[in-house]
């Protein structure tokens, strides 16, 4: 399917989502996952009006960026080595996997400008996923002041890869819990307005708990 045909799928999807819930559509940013796809499928993505690019890796970031500059708005969605910050830090316009205090610092010291974060939070608690734990969030949160390149403008999740719809609402709404409690101590350098959260398998629930921000790949650029 070409990315127009898959957009408007998903753009229902979410509107169907939206109207359900009582939320304006035009809450979400849908960032087009495009870590395993060419320049030319990314073309077409930016064709089809979306301008939200999501990398994950630095040479696939890299080879996007330099083709397109800022004919995108770029997010970085892997976790990024503290010893790579260097190399890309003043390219991206969104890092969504802000998880520890020495890549905060490398940011602060390597960034010419300040730079807008989700923190990773490990919801779900599994082995095999980055993030800080719910119950290190706070703390995170405060030591974080003081980094001055650092915005958190949000937290971002990933839910684990299972059927059980119960068990992905359960991780979505303790996300929002979180970025609820943030959000209330008013900190300037905090305002953790956003949840990214929500992909491919299962953005329309993630906009039924309240996601602003989904990273879809295979439902949109295959």
């Amino acid at each position: 399917m070409d990315v127009a045909s898959n957009l408007q799928t998903i753009q229902k999807n979410i509107t169907r989502a939206c109207e359900a819930n009582h939320r304006n559509k035009d809450e979400i940013t849908i960032i087009a996952v495009t870590k395993y796809v060419t320049i030319e499928r990314t073309e077409e993505t930016l064709q089809a009006g979306i301008t939200h690019i999501g990398e994950n890796r630095l040479e696939g970031f890299l080879k996007k960026y330099d083709y397109f500059h800022d004919r995108a708005t770029w997010h970085f969605i892997g976790t990024l080595q503290s010893r790579k910050v260097k190399e890309i830090i003043d390219y991206i316009d969104v890092l969504h996997s802000l998880d520890r205090l020495s890549l905060a610092k490398e940011i602060d010291k390597r960034a010419n400008k300040q730079v807008d974060c989700f923190i990773q939070v490990n919801v779900s608690k599994e082995a095999s996923k980055h993030g800080v734990t719910p119950e290190q969030l706070f703390t995170f949160v405060e030591d974080l002041q003081a980094y001055s390149k650092i915005r958190v403008i949000g937290l971002m999740t990933m839910a684990p890869h299972i059927d059980d719809e119960a068990e992905l609402r359960r991780v979505f709404r303790d996300l929002a819990k979180l970025r609820d409690q943030v959000q209330e101590k008013n900190l300037a350098y905090a305002p953790c307005k956003f949840l990214s959260m929500g992909m491919s398998n299962d953005y329309t629930i993630a906009v039924e708990e309240g996601a602003t921000h989904i990273r879809v790949g295979t439902n949109l650029v295959g």
